[in-house]
């Protein structure tokens, strides 16, 4: 939590008190839409490998072999990268609730800084799991888009699913934190 406050506190701005702060959960998370993705992932690696060691054995032209390399690495990824790339974005992602705004600090590759501004912030939302554990969502992203979010998912700032606190402990209580930031705003 100290690492996620101290991150945060670079952001703030002169008289803005951090309400709270946090992280997503960190490590390795399966996630429901991995239940589509996991075969899938299996059956383009397997197949992947399955032609790269097919094209070597049967001594074909180098072109085929080295046009199945590519795929054969997505495949690596699907199947067990993308967990290991999600955590390192996840352990790289903080977020926090001020007396003006919402935050959330992300960068693996890049810093990104996103700010909500509490007077504008019209649409929240909670979903919460087991062990009070939940994802805050705010604003509107697109209603399909939670299906696919294990497909290209950036905790804290999903591609449709819009800004959030994703797998956040204590989500109930972040939730009424914010709400009472938004009465007194």
């Amino acid at each position: 939590m100290n690492s996620a406050h101290e991150k945060i506190k670079t952001q703030l701005t002169s008289g803005e008190r951090v309400l709270w702060s946090g992280q997503p959960r960190q490590g390795v998370i399966i996630r429901g839409t991995d239940a589509l993705m996991i075969p899938f992932s299996l059956l383009w690696g397997g197949f992947a490998v399955f032609w790269e060691m097919s094209v070597i054995n049967s001594n074909a032209p180098a072109f085929f072999a080295l046009w199945g390399i590519p795929f054969v690495l997505i495949g690596i990824y699907m199947v067990v990268g993308r967990f290991f790339v999600e955590a390192k974005q996840r352990a790289n992602t903080f977020y926090a609730v001020t007396n003006e705004r919402i935050l959330i600090v992300s960068g693996f590759l890049k810093h990104n800084v996103k700010s909500l501004n509490l007077h504008t912030l019209s649409d929240l939302s909670l979903s919460e799991g087991k062990s009070n554990e939940g994802t805050i969502s705010f604003g509107g992203g697109s209603p399909f888009a939670s299906m696919f979010s294990g497909f290209s998912s950036w905790p804290g700032m999903g591609a449709h699913l819009g800004p959030r606190f994703d797998s956040i402990s204590n989500a109930k209580s972040v939730f009424e934190t914010i709400r009472g930031a938004q009465r007194a705003a």
